[in-house]
C-alpha cells in the first residue's frame, strides 16, 4: 500500500504585525469603545493579525493600555525632565513656557489618546487609574521642580504652591488643545489653526502674572516663538 509522503498543509501562516501597528489599532478601538468596552478581538481585526499575537506581545488588554501610556507619556516626561538640567541657562519663565511647547509637540495631534486617558482617570478601574498616575507623576514632578527653582531664584513668589501651580499650567494646556480648535472658530471667530497658539500665549501670560515676583516684565520669548510656530 502506497504511503502519501506529501507534506500536509497546516493552513496559512499567521500574519506578522509590528507591535506599533497593534498599539495604533488598540488606541483606535479604546478611543471609540473605552477600555472597558474594548476587547482584544476587534483590536486584532483592526490590526490585521491573530489575537494570539496581541497576547504574545502585551499579555492582556490592560498591558496594551499600559504600553499606550508609555508610548504617549514617556517622551513628554523625558523632555520635561531635561528642562531641569543645570546646564539650561534660560529663565524659569521661559522654561515653563517650554512646558506648554512639549505638551503641544507630543499631544496636540493625538486627541484620541488625550480623551481616552481623561475618561479612564474619571471612571476607569482603580488599577488603571493607578497606572496613569504612576506615569503622570514624573511629569508633574518635573514641572514642580521648575516652580521650586523659580521660587529659589526669586522669579516666582514665595507663597506660590508648587503643586497647584503645576496643575494649573499642565491642565489648562490640555484644555486648550482639546477645546480651542472647536470653540475658537465658533465662539470668537478665530481660525482653527490660530486658536490654539493664541490661547496658549494668552493663558501663559495670565499664568505667569499670577505667580511672578515681577508680573509686568516682558516675555520676549513668546514673540520669538511666533516665528517658529506654536
Amino acid at each position: 500500500m502506497a504511503i502519501d509522503s506529501a507534506p500536509r498543509s497546516r493552513g496559512p501562516k499567521a500574519k506578522r504585525v509590528d507591535p506599533e501597528v497593534i498599539l495604533d489599532a488598540a488606541q483606535k478601538i479604546f478611543a471609540r469603545d473605552g477600555l472597558k468596552g474594548g476587547s482584544i478581538r476587534p483590536i486584532a481585526v483592526e490590526a490585521g493579525c491573530d489575537p494570539a499575537l496581541i497576547y504574545y506581545h502585551f499579555q492582556s488588554k490592560e498591558g496594551l493600555f499600559q504600553a499606550l501610556l508609555d508610548r504617549s507619556i514617556g517622551p513628554v516626561v523625558a523632555d520635561l525632565l531635561a528642562l531641569n538640567s543645570p546646564k539650561d541657562s534660560r529663565s524659569v519663565a521661559e522654561r515653563l513656557w517650554m512646558v506648554t511647547r512639549i505638551y503641544n509637540s507630543h499631544l496636540a495631534g493625538n486627541a484620541g489618546m488625550r480623551g481616552l486617558v481623561r475618561g479612564e482617570i474619571l471612571v476607569g478601574a482603580e488599577g488603571i487609574q493607578e497606572s496613569i498616575a504612576q506615569r503622570i507623576l514624573p511629569a508633574l514632578g518635573a514641572i514642580g521642580s521648575l516652580i521650586g527653582l523659580g521660587i529659589e531664584r526669586g522669579e516666582i513668589r514665595g507663597d506660590t504652591p508648587p503643586l497647584f501651580a503645576t496643575f494649573f499650567l499642565a491642565r489648562l494646556e490640555l484644555e486648550i488643545l482639546d477645546l480651542m480648535p472647536v470653540l475658537g472658530p465658533r465662539i470668537a471667530g478665530i481660525p482653527a489653526d490660530l486658536a490654539v497658539p493664541m490661547a496658549e500665549r494668552a493663558w501663559f501670560r495670565l499664568f505667569w502674572r499670577g505667580i511672578a515676583t515681577r508680573p509686568d516684565e516682558e516675555l520676549p520669548f513668546l514673540n520669538q516663538d511666533l516665528e517658529t510656530g506654536p
